[in-house]
């Protein structure tokens, strides 16, 4: 968990502070990509594992800056959604 927030915080804290680049969102997209990573290289029992902890309060932190940029987050969403609801499915967390 330590370390999913410490690949969130790079992207939260340019989005928080509205420098995230022109040209595109290099930053999503390399921790998008790591979140990506991380649910297709966990097994079900990690993921459940992970998500029966409680969260972080650097976590709760970075969340809630999702919150608060909805258009980062929207993009944030599009890109790891695909891969997590689909592993989700497969582990039996979700209908």
């Amino acid at each position: 968990m330590k370390k999913f927030s410490c690949l969130l915080a790079p992207l939260f804290a340019l989005a928080y502070a509205g420098s995230v680049s022109a040209q595109g969102y290099p930053i999503l997209d390399m921790v998008a990509n790591k979140v990506i990573q991380k649910y297709q290289q966990s097994n079900c029992e990690q993921l459940w594992q992970h998500k029966e902890q409680p969260k972080s309060a650097e976590e709760q932190e970075l969340l809630q800056m999702l919150v608060n940029n909805p258009q980062i987050r929207s993009i944030f969403i599009d890109k790891v959604s695909p891969t997590i609801v689909n592993k989700m499915f497969e582990c039996g967390m979700i209908p």
